[in-house]
């Protein structure tokens, strides 16, 4: 984690205040994981450039783990494009009633016009995913305390054993 002083010396007070100070921004806990799971999934899905950007921003705004919610953005980068963003288009063109072009047939002009089913599947695959991955971070968080308290117990059971036979 970067420190405090050379968070202070990028500037970023100038832009975001105080909030870039804000513990909870770097802290590690089940609330902060869990909204910067959702916020980096959605961004994951934002068809543009610069989504680790938004990312930081709905971060800070809503304090959440920075390096979380910017880290869990690089699942769409360039070699899973294809897998990552297909789905979406298609529900994009369902929901439409675009008809899909053909890759032989593919205009600029054509790719544009597109553009609004690819950004109608993207949110709504984002938001899904977002939500998701919110609980899911929750309930896998719950389980791993849950299984920490239960070794716990095993252990300081043993032991206590051991101290009654000696």
């Amino acid at each position: 984690m970067p420190s405090a002083k050379r968070i202070q010396a990028l500037k970023l007070h100038y832009y975001f205040g105080n909030r870039i100070n804000d513990p909870r921004l770097w802290l590690v806990n089940r609330q902060s994981v869990s909204r910067a799971t959702a916020i980096g999934l959605f961004c994951a899905y934002l068809p543009m450039p610069m989504e680790m950007l938004v990312a930081a921003l709905l971060a800070i705004l809503l304090r959440a783990n920075l390096p979380v919610a910017v880290l869990l953005v690089w699942i769409s980068n360039p070699f899973t494009w294809l897998v990552l963003y297909t789905p979406p288009y298609l529900l994009g063109l369902a929901i439409t009633g675009q008809p899909m072009i053909s890759l032989d047939s593919i205009t600029i002009e054509l790719m544009f016009q597109q553009l609004s089913a690819l950004w109608i599947g993207c949110l709504i695959f984002g938001s899904a995913l977002a939500i998701a991955g919110y609980f899911l971070s929750n309930v896998i968080w719950r389980m791993v305390i849950a299984n920490q308290w239960t070794s716990r117990k095993k252990r300081w059971l043993r032991r206590s054993k051991r101290n009654k036979e000696q």
